[in-house]
């Protein structure tokens, strides 16, 4: 890369990140005060990420097992906020009354976590649980405050439980998340067994986004693999956006057998992140973005029997078109219903200069980091979520280039 392609990206990083936010260290640390009308979330927290320093709770780094958390968010008053958005911290601690904050947030052992789950099972009308498996993109917190948005907004009588895996988030680690991603497939397979064969357990729901369906197939898959059927309890699963290879679900769905979950596909064919994703695998269609009345999907999904709800049609607060299953009022309702009734039905921060960035980017390559830089320049002129982020991207691209020295 020439010195002038670099002095270019410097002064474009200058111009484009002024007034731009920073990322907060510290969001979940527990404040005190509460305000009237506010609500809240108490979910279990499974994880594969690896502890981080306080005041942080874990980090985007691989972790050497399991471990759990008890989170409890407060969610704004409903006339301080729109359904769909998650009003983050504009500085820590954040503000009960606009904010979303953490009232606690506990990490805890196995045996902790399996008395607050029996207690809120027990507590749960016909003892339903929703297990959410975030995107790429996402820390610890995004997904913490994420589902505790679907969870508000749902109005879904189910007990919450996260599974968060290992993702950096930065929009300049795909592959990384990608592979943290299928890398957690044991551990999401090891938790779904565990609540599964609670007793005190009804029914459970999976709900998964994104690159979060990796490792959600890959679960289920191995679980029918090695047990002869996905768990009876495991009744919907529900694929939001899924950034998967549709060959790769179609197989990993086969193999599951006839006595499987019902499925429900979320799909949209105006999604940005995963048009981009499928140049990224070599033109390969990822399975949230088909169109579900052409042909093989139509007689495919019917075979199948998968219930596919298309939401191209459907404008939402998602400037990517990426997660409307949870910024649309209209979905995040109609999946509170479904879930309520037992029936069948975030990466959000990221630009599409930053999805273009992530193209690029490939397996750390500098120079596709750079070429991604440089072409999402002119898109973070108008793209503000491109803007903020874009400084990060050039830092990125800086560190890449700066020689390793030789011992």
């Amino acid at each position: 890369m020439t010195s002038g392609l670099l002095k270019l990206c410097a002064c474009l990083t200058l111009a484009l990140t002024v007034g731009a936010c920073s990322t907060l260290e510290g969001v979940l640390v527990p404040v005190a005060a509460k305000a009237p009308g506010t609500s809240q979330v108490d979910m279990l927290v499974a994880t594969t990420r690896e502890m981080a320093s306080p005041p942080d709770m874990f980090s985007g780094d691989r972790g050497r097992g399991l471990s759990f958390a008890n989170i409890t968010v407060s969610i704004p008053p409903d006339t301080a906020r729109q359904v769909g958005e998650v009003q983050w911290p504009s500085r820590v601690p954040g503000n009960p009354a606009t904010e979303f904050v953490a009232l606690k947030a506990d990490v805890i052992d196995r045996k902790q976590a399996l008395a607050w789950f029996n207690r809120a099972v027990a507590r749960a009308p016909k003892r339903r649980v929703l297990v959410f498996i975030h995107g790429f993109n996402n820390r610890f917190e995004d997904a913490v405050f994420r589902f505790a948005q679907i969870v508000h907004d749902s109005h879904a009588p189910v007990v919450p439980v996260l599974f968060t895996w290992p993702s950096r988030g930065s929009i300049l680690a795909y592959g990384y998340d990608r592979e943290s991603s299928t890398w957690s497939r044991n551990a999401l397979e090891s938790v779904l067994k565990s609540l599964a064969s609670d007793p005190s357990v009804g029914e459970i729901s999976i709900l998964a986004h994104s690159m979060g369906n990796v490792a959600t197939l890959e679960a289920l898959r191995q679980m029918a693999i090695r047990d002869g059927r996905v768990a009876p309890k495991i009744r919907n699963v529900i694929l939001a956006a899924p950034d998967v290879d549709v060959d790769l679900a179609r197989e990993a769905v086969r193999d599951m057998g006839r006595d499987r979950p019902n499925f429900t596909l979320l799909v949209s064919q105006d999604d940005r992140a995963l048009a981009v994703s499928r140049r990224v695998w070599g033109d390969a269609v990822r399975l949230g973005a088909i169109d579900p009345d052409a042909e093989p999907y139509l007689s495919e999904m019917r075979q199948a029997d998968i219930t596919v709800i298309n939401l191209t049609e459907l404008k939402a607060g998602d400037s990517l078109n990426h997660s409307k299953f949870a910024t649309s009022p209209e979905v995040v309702q109609i999946l509170g219903r479904q879930l309520a009734g037992g029936q069948v039905l975030t990466d959000s921060r990221v630009g599409l200069g930053d999805v273009i960035v992530g193209a690029t980017t490939g397996i750390a390559s500098s120079v596709g980091r750079a070429a991604g830089v440089v072409v999402s320049a002119p898109v973070a002129i108008v793209d503000p979520r491109t803007r903020e982020n874009f400084g990060d991207q050039v830092r990125g691209l800086g560190q890449s280039l700066t020689p390793t020295p030789v011992p």
